[in-house]
């Protein structure tokens, strides 16, 4: 089993900034992607962003290509997202997904989730 948890989430400005970590722990060993989505309030969960554990590929929706940037940290089993010049349709819950490979990140049908944390952009 893999345990995801995430922070970072918060209340922001329009054009402001978050930074976002997910922390994986337990049989972390076969995960090869993780990535970021988030699902608002009546809406269908969106893709936000996936990397591949060795970083050979990077992908964003239009939606946040630009200003977001999703990097990870091998050694500490963690993932970020960078957002900046956050705009008020951004507010959601961020989720974290890891999985063996890109394809289930990508497809949103990750073997491991995390619980989630909120972002809010309101001025």
């Amino acid at each position: 089993q893999v345990q995801l948890m995430e922070s970072g989430g918060g209340l922001v400005q329009p054009g402001g900034s978050l930074t976002l970590s997910c922390y994986a722990s337990g049989s972390t060993s076969n995960m090869r992607a993780m990535g970021w989505f988030r699902q608002a309030a009546e809406k269908e969960r969106e893709f936000v962003a996936a990397v591949r554990w060795s970083g050979e590929s990077i992908d964003y929706p239009d939606s946040v290509k630009g200003r977001f940037t999703i990097s990870r940290d091998n050694a500490k089993n963690a993932i970020y997202l960078q957002m900046n010049s956050l705009k008020l349709e951004d507010t959601a819950i961020y989720y974290c997904a890891a999985d063996r490979g890109m394809t289930a990140v990508r497809a949103g049908i990750a073997s491991y989730w995390g619980q989630g944390t909120q972002v809010t952009v309101s001025s």
